[in-house]
């Protein structure tokens, strides 16, 4: 009989936690879902800017720049200059170009390209020369 009578004892001194276990299942199912509603809304398919035909419009900071991608070569047009670039892909959203055939100092350096936010049919951008502190931004718009 003592073996019972602990038995019931030590039932009786755990914590309920009915409660709790709910709690903690409601907790996870709404987080859950909002993670899976945020994630689907973001859709990355900025691969379709590494090849075609963009442009940069003159503004500010650039001259209306023609580019045309194809596989590791972007080729850029402004005004009567032609230049070739080298570009390499990290991911998605970083490239970097170096010219192929730099004319000037600056140009040997290479330009880190990072895209900040995407459009349907451009995307927003911050170019850094070289190890410079030099940056700038603009947009660019894929024409084919």
């Amino acid at each position: 009989m003592k073996k019972i009578e602990k038995k019931k004892k030590n039932q009786d001194t755990r914590p309920k936690c009915k409660n709790l276990n709910y709690s903690l299942i409601i907790f996870f199912s709404l987080f859950s879902s909002l993670f899976l509603s945020c994630n689907a809304e973001i859709k990355d398919n900025s691969d379709r800017f590494k090849k075609g035909v963009f442009e940069i419009p003159a503004g500010k900071s650039f001259v209306k720049e023609t580019i045309i991608r194809k596989d590791s070569i972007q080729i850029s047009k402004h005004g009567n200059h032609v230049d070739t670039l080298s570009i390499k892909w990290k991911n998605n959203f970083f490239y970097t170009l170096k010219y192929i055939n730099p004319k000037n100092d600056l140009q040997k350096d290479p330009m880190f390209i990072q895209i900040n936010k995407l459009h349907k049919n451009s995307y927003d951008f911050t170019v850094k020369i070289g190890f410079s502190k030099y940056t700038n931004k603009g947009t660019i718009y894929k024409v084919e």
